[in-house]
């Protein structure tokens, strides 16, 4: 499943975000949020966020539509309870806006930048997404 912009009566993402969370106590924050916004996650998302969160690499190939954003936005929020910045990249412009958007709205738009080749938003920011 996706990770789309909550309605603002679901549990915000970024009030989640600790720089003191680190480890598992940040994978139980981010696994709280995803049963608290009601998302069902696949297997493939659950295997892949274990083990980013024990510091594996992952390559998730995965069909389109079956929840790899969320296992990004897993990746994004483990990197700022950890003080460390992340990269969202995309293919092309229009996907590009359209993910700064959901990251700032779920991560605040503190935390988002925006690095494309003609536009370049906050690109100090923690969490950079970019073309």
């Amino acid at each position: 499943m996706s990770a789309p912009t909550p309605p603002a009566d679901r549990p915000r993402l970024r009030d989640r975000i600790d720089s003191r969370a680190a480890g598992d106590e940040s994978l139980d924050r981010f696994l709280a949020w995803i049963v608290e916004t009601g998302i069902q996650p696949y297997a493939a998302q659950e295997e892949a966020l274990l083990e980013l969160w024990s510091g594996k690499h992952v390559v998730l190939s995965t069909p389109t539509g079956s929840g790899k954003s969320l296992v990004a936005l897993g990746l994004h929020f483990k990197g700022l309870c950890e003080g460390r910045r992340s990269f969202y990249t995309a293919p092309i412009k229009a996907l590009s806006n359209q993910k700064f958007h959901d990251l700032r709205a779920l991560h605040g738009p503190d935390r988002v930048g925006l690095l494309t080749g003609d536009h370049s938003i906050h690109p100090g920011a923690p969490v950079v997404v970019m073309t």
